[in-house]
């Protein structure tokens, strides 16, 4: 994308009302003020606070008279609120004659004395989609160079309407229903409560004049075909058809926002830990929840961790957390792990590029003083051994010389493990069960293991049962320390 920025992108929005020879005609105050929009839309932005006096608001500017008429209110109606405004013009190149709309646009900020930032699309966009994520890109970045602590985008209530009944046509669950918000991070809608009569009657009383896009009468688009043909013969049909699909965005909405509130209780008792990449749940808390909230949990953590599966994946994801046994794990679409532990779900972010780390063991080959490294689990360990008359100790074990057959080996556990204790010897995957260790966990563990197999020390769990041998004989210490990850 190559964008250039006027160098007014330094300059003031707070200027001298005169907008200059060239400007668009601008009629008196109080005949913009009998208009709905010009008299409610001050009022109406200082009530939702979208955008506070003093702010630098970058506002996109298509040329349409949507986005005319939103740079004419907070350039003209709010002029007491010393906003510092920035326009922004995107020329997608995918129709004849978007240039000179941009040129269009680049006259009309001249005109009224507002900075304009231009950026024009690399190569040929491939259908809506593709354009508005071009778009939002060049907006995102237009924004960080101006400094604007907020984007202002001409989304009025009829785009609220046309969204919300082309995603009830795809399908949509209830969070889709709310349509269109007010304000996403920087992003802010100030004219998404007016119909586009109010915006018409508003440009009619200003004299405004504005560019007409002929792909907006195209039938091609699913969106053209929703504002002129299907809109209107429900309209026809059921009249009111627009201000019931409105309100029922309203409905949604202050719905989502109950679920918020409650979904944040729902969390503080579910959660018990939650680090980079993974969140481990309480899975008696989460049977107690209603499937839907539980569905709706599970949900707002996928998205914590970067990752929303669709209506399969979370449907499975639920389940799971209904059915799976300890021990058990899944995946779900989008690079999330289900694991249960026991009575935990350990839900973490798998990166289909990410390869584990290689264990690598580590041999003491005699009963000498040495030092060396091992990895366990992903797990680096430094290991440190020495001779002498010590005691065991948490991080540490003092074995005796006698009996013990060298070399000796640090490394993860395996199969068929057993350790003798002091009522007999026992798997270690019984003992990681009795102990209740995570499947998860269980590789990070540390063996040691003389020269015959015989697992002499699993850290942090067990150590075997040692042989006979005199408080004064001669023994050889092994410590090991955690170094972090491989």
């Amino acid at each position: 994308m190559q964008d250039r920025v006027a160098a007014a992108c330094h300059g003031s929005g707070a200027v001298p009302r005169s907008p200059g020879p060239a400007a668009v005609p601008v009629r008196r105050a109080d005949a913009l003020r009998c208009t709905p929009l010009g008299r409610r839309f001050p009022d109406h932005v200082r009530a939702t606070a979208l955008i506070a006096p003093g702010e630098t608001v970058l506002v996109a500017v298509s040329g349409g008279i949507d986005s005319v008429v939103l740079l004419h209110l907070l350039r003209f109606r709010l002029e007491d609120w010393a906003l510092r405004l920035v326009a922004a013009h995107f020329d997608h190149d995918m129709r004849e004659g978007s240039d000179a709309d941009a040129a269009w646009v680049a006259g009309l900020c001249r005109a009224w004395r507002i900075p304009l930032v231009r950026g024009h699309a690399d190569g040929r966009l491939r259908g809506e989609t593709a354009a508005r994520d071009a778009r939002y890109r060049f907006l995102a970045a237009a924004a960080a160079r101006c400094g604007a602590t907020r984007i202002a985008t001409a989304h009025h209530a009829d785009d609220q309407a046309e969204t919300v009944l082309f995603r009830i046509l795809r399908g949509t669950g209830l969070p889709g229903l709310a349509g269109i918000p007010a304000a996403r991070g920087p992003y802010v809608r100030p004219l998404l409560p007016f119909r586009r009569t109010d915006i018409h009657a508003y440009a009619a009383a200003a004299g405004l004049r504005w560019r007409e896009d002929p792909t907006n009468r195209d039938l091609r688009f699913s969106r053209n075909r929703l504002r002129h043909e299907v809109l209107p013969r429900l309209e026809a049909a059921a009249p009111g058809a627009t201000d019931a699909l409105l309100h029922l965005a309203r409905c949604a909405r202050a719905a989502e926002n109950a679920w918020d509130r409650l979904l944040d209780s729902l969390e503080s008792e579910a959660i018990l830990a939650e680090q980079e990449g993974v969140v481990v749940l309480a899975r008696p808390a989460l049977l107690s929840y209603y499937p839907h909230a539980r569905s709706r949990l599970l949900r707002r953590i996928f998205r914590r961790l970067g990752a929303l599966p669709g209506r399969g994946g979370t449907r499975a994801a639920v389940e799971f957390t209904n059915s799976g046994r300890s021990g058990a794990s899944i995946r779900v679409a989008g690079g999330i792990r289900l694991e249960r532990e026991f009575d935990r779900i350990r839900v973490s972010r798998v990166s289909p590029q990410a390869e584990p780390t290689a264990d690598r063991s580590l041999s003491i080959p005699a009963p000498a003083n040495g030092a060396g490294d091992a990895v366990v689990g992903g797990r680096r360990l430094c290991v440190r051994w020495t001779l002498g008359q010590d005691r065991d100790s948490d991080d540490a074990v003092a074995l005796p010389l006698a009996g013990t057959r060298f070399p000796l080996e640090v490394r993860s556990w395996r199969p068929g493990d057993r350790i003798r204790l002091s009522y007999g010897t026992k798997k270690l995957k019984k003992l990681f069960h009795e102990r209740r260790l995570a499947r998860s966990e269980r590789h990070r563990i540390p063996v040691l293991a003389d020269a015959g197999g015989r697992v002499l020390w699993v850290v942090g769990v067990a150590r075997a049962t040692p042989s006979g041998s005199g408080e004064d004989a001669p023994v050889l210490r092994i410590a090991m320390r955690d170094a972090g990850t491989a």
